[in-house]
């Protein structure tokens, strides 16, 4: 047997159109791959919040942490760092002269960058400049890098962020 029918679009399509399963009689799927991916998107989709908590979790393993920490000091980590980082200051033309707007400010004492974190009031050596809205480049809001990541969380800047 070459061929094989889909019992989700009753397509007959070849073998290669079929994820493998040892437990199949013929060693295959019956869900063609175009109806698995659909049905994998849909189920994504539908329970989003579940995939993203467990990425988060299977993201933070130890095993996987530290693969990444080694992946990260290849000559192909680092270049795949310096690419994104790129694109990054590519697509984000807007955000990354405002940052450097406000570090130049900080650095001349023309801004005052604050040691307290505006939401939480705590002390922190890694405070972050927020912007709201970046056409106001010395509007910022100074947070900690954990109420930073909560405000991106449940709002979005004016921009669009």
């Amino acid at each position: 047997m070459t061929t094989k029918q889909c019992f989700k679009c009753n397509k007959t399509l070849p073998l290669n159109d079929f994820y493998k399963h040892p437990k199949m009689a013929d060693g295959r799927v019956n869900k063609c791959k175009e109806c698995n991916k659909k049905d994998v998107r849909e189920n994504r989709s539908l329970r989003i919040d579940y995939y993203r908590e467990y990425d988060k979790a299977r993201c933070n393993t130890p095993s996987r942490v530290l693969s990444h920490a080694k992946y990260a000091k290849t000559p192909e980590g680092i270049a795949s760092s310096k690419k994104a980082k790129s694109k990054w200051k590519d697509n984000n033309v807007i955000k990354r002269a405002a940052n450097i707007l406000v570090s130049n400010y900080v650095r001349n004492g023309k801004l005052k960058k604050s040691k307290h974190c505006s939401t939480c009031g705590i002390e922190s050596k890694k405070i972050h400049g927020h912007h709201c809205d970046y056409s106001k480049p010395l509007d910022v809001i100074w947070l900690c890098p954990k109420c930073h990541s909560e405000w991106h969380k449940h709002n979005k800047s004016i921009n669009g962020d």
